[in-house]
């Protein structure tokens, strides 16, 4: 029998990706207790996961957390580079991440929080939990009825076309990673494209223009026009929350060119081959499912849960719940909120919000 190991902080950070990193550093920068606990066996693992050519939206030189400069050679980083980046980062502040930690359940007892990791237990009177929206792949229901003779994989689980079958491959969504896995493939495989795109920026994110020029102004908008304090930012962001980014490397003109054939969204499964809206069924050996995500917040034994699962929150601060935030969520003030580019703002506001309350709880 496993005896219970049980340790109280001032703050739990749940996450060791780079919200939870920023959030660790304005708090350290405060001399604020706290711990950091992530899942992954190191610090940026999450990205090392990631499928093996996956690179930055964004130049390297504004991909940076407070405090500490990009490092890595590339114009736009690649999805290793970015992992070596946060491990560097942790160490570099001293960070105090406990990796190998994955929590099963967070609730709340009086007036502090219980955090339950396996055979360990912590208590906090605030925790963080900066995390991304995106927990949980998701994949239709009929996928069970595929051929069990077809490969099935979630965006999530890619890696390079060396985990699929020889033969015809479907990649079903029109989104970033559907279009970047579609390019890949397609160079050794017959490649299907299924779904609808959300359309497309209309220029080249690595040459002059969209490098030094585009990127600078839609930063602009998604960090300060398009965020909770203007009457813009407020309003779009409902419809923002559940609508498909648009394709920004891949233009659809390189989908035709890189012989990718277009096809309509999959509806169902006939006689074990994807079925088309346009009643078309295709015979193919590999499907890719690039369909997303499900939040994946039912370990949080607290009502802060709203439609779709998404935690309720005013700008990542739970009012409902005092001493709970959220970091790392899309949209959590601006759109720029779950990325590089703006998750230090949004950690450094957070940390500001629970210095108050400590400082407000120490005055009563």
């Amino acid at each position: 029998m496993h005896k219970i190991s049980f340790e109280r902080f001032h703050t739990v950070v749940i996450g060791g990706g780079q919200a939870g990193l920023a959030v660790g550093y304005h708090l350290a920068k405060r001399s604020m207790p706290f711990v950091i606990l992530d899942a992954h066996a190191r610090v940026g693992d999450a990205w090392r996961r990631r499928w093996d050519s996956l690179r930055l939206f964004t130049p390297a030189r504004f991909s940076s957390l407070p405090g500490f400069s990009f490092l890595g050679n590339s114009e736009f980083p690649t999805k290793d580079e970015v992992a070596d980046y946060l491990e560097a980062y942790a160490e570099r502040f001293c960070l105090p991440v406990r990796t190998g930690v994955r929590v099963d359940r967070l609730s709340k007892r009086d007036e502090y929080f219980i955090i339950k990791a396996g055979d360990r237990l912590f208590s906090a009177e605030n925790v963080v939990v900066a995390m991304a929206n995106y927990q949980v792949p998701k994949v239709p229901d009929f996928a069970r009825d595929l051929d069990p003779k077809i490969v099935q994989i979630h965006s999530h689980n890619y890696r390079n076309p060396s985990q699929l079958r020889d033969g015809g491959v479907l990649v079903v969504g029109v989104g970033n990673s559907g279009a970047d896995i579609a390019m890949e493939v397609s160079d050794g495989h017959p490649t299907w494209l299924s779904g609808k795109e959300s359309g497309a920026i209309p220029y080249r994110i690595d040459g002059f223009v969209g490098r030094e020029i585009m990127f600078r102004i839609v930063r602009f908008i998604g960090h300060h026009v398009l965020s909770m304090k203007t009457s813009w930012g407020r309003s779009a962001r409902p419809k923002m929350l559940f609508r498909a980014a648009p394709v920004i490397r891949v233009k659809l003109k390189d989908l035709t060119t890189a012989g990718i054939q277009r096809v309509p969204r999959v509806v169902g499964v006939h006689k074990g081959t994807p079925l088309l809206a346009d009643n078309r069924t295709l015979k193919v050996n590999s499907v890719i499912w690039c369909t997303g995500f499900e939040p994946g917040f039912s370990w949080i034994d607290l009502p802060i849960l709203g439609e779709r699962g998404i935690p309720v929150h005013d700008c990542g601060i739970v009012t409902q719940c005092p001493g709970m935030y959220f970091v790392g969520l899309h949209y959590l003030y601006a759109m720029s909120s779950a990325t590089l580019v703006g998750v230090g703002r949004d950690a450094e506001r957070i940390v500001k919000a629970i210095q108050a309350r400590s400082k407000f709880e120490k005055a009563g």
